[in-house]
C-alpha cells in the first residue's frame, strides 16, 4: 500500500548559489558520505542538487510535518548504482508513525534541473 509520494525539482545553479552563499549549508543537508564519491572526491553539484531534491520529496510524502531533521535522511548508492534511502531519527520516527515499512526512491538531472520523486509504502 502507498502511504505517500513525494517530487520535488532544485534548480542546480540556484542550489550552487546557495551552497556558496551559505558556509556549512551543505554539512547541514548532507551526512558526510552523501558528499563524497566512493574515492573521496567530492560528489558533483547535480547529483547533490538530486539528493537534496529527493529529501524534500521524502518529507511530502511523510505530509511535510515540521521537525524533520535533513541528516536523519540518507541517500545511498548502491553498487549498482541504484539510490536507497536510508532513515533514521525524526525521519524513522514520523514514517514509522505513518506505518512506512519501504521506500522508493528515483533522482535525474538534465538540463540545469535536478528532480526526486520519493513513495513511502506500507
Amino acid at each position: 500500500m502507498i502511504i505517500g509520494v513525494g517530487i520535488d525539482v532544485a534548480e542546480i545553479d540556484r542550489f550552487a548559489d546557495a551552497l556558496r552563499r551559505t558556509p556549512g549549508l551543505a554539512e547541514r543537508l548532507f551526512v558526510a558520505d552523501e558528499l563524497t564519491l566512493p574515492s573521496g572526491e567530492r560528489r558533483g553539484i547535480a547529483s547533490l542538487a538530486a539528493r537534496f531534491a529527493a529529501k524534500e520529496a521524502l518529507a511530502k510524502s511523510l505530509g511535510a510535518p515540521g521537525g524533520l531533521r535533513w541528516t536523519d535522511a540518507e541517500i545511498v548508492t548502491e553498487d549498482s548504482g541504484r539510490p536507497r534511502l536510508t532513515v533514521r531519527g525524526t525521519v524513522a520516527q514520523r514514517a514509522a508513525e505513518l506505518g512506512v515499512r519501504g521506500w522508493h526512491v528515483s533522482l535525474s538531472h538534465d538540463a540545469g534541473v535536478a528532480s526526486a520523486v520519493v513513495i513511502a509504502e506500507g
